[in-house]
């Protein structure tokens, strides 16, 4: 499913100034970019929103080992200022990039263990 359209060189400076000058702020790297005030954003975003979410899961992947290396670095100094938020942001970041836990769930059939429960308390 490839049926993105090529790129003008303003869209790619848009993208590219998005991703880094601008912090993710549409605005600024329109500015920076070249777009007139007078374009809208919708009317900018619209045509390269595909484009511009392949580079926001491209940073995110490119960001997913320094979330890594913070996890780790409490384990060393877990007195770091802020290390509930490092662990949480370093979590979402890794969970966004495809690094997740696997978890385990081992089915048993009718073989399985027994139940023994209380006997039930009359009232």
């Amino acid at each position: 499913m490839n049926d993105k359209k090529p790129l003008t060189t303003r869209q790619e400076q848009l993208i590219n100034s998005l991703m880094n000058e601008a912090e993710g702020d549409i605005r600024t790297a329109m500015t920076i970019a070249g777009y007139s005030e007078n374009t809208s954003i919708k009317e900018a975003v619209a045509p390269i929103k595909e484009h511009i979410i392949d580079a926001a899961q491209m940073m995110v992947a490119m960001n997913a080992p320094k979330a890594a290396t913070g996890l780790v670095s409490i384990i060393s100094d877990p007195n770091i200022l802020g290390a509930r938020n490092l662990v949480s942001a370093a979590k979402e970041i890794l969970d966004r990039a495809g690094v997740v836990k696997t978890e385990q769930v081992e089915v048993k059939g009718p073989e399985g263990g027994i139940f023994i429960l209380p006997p039930k308390q009359e009232t």
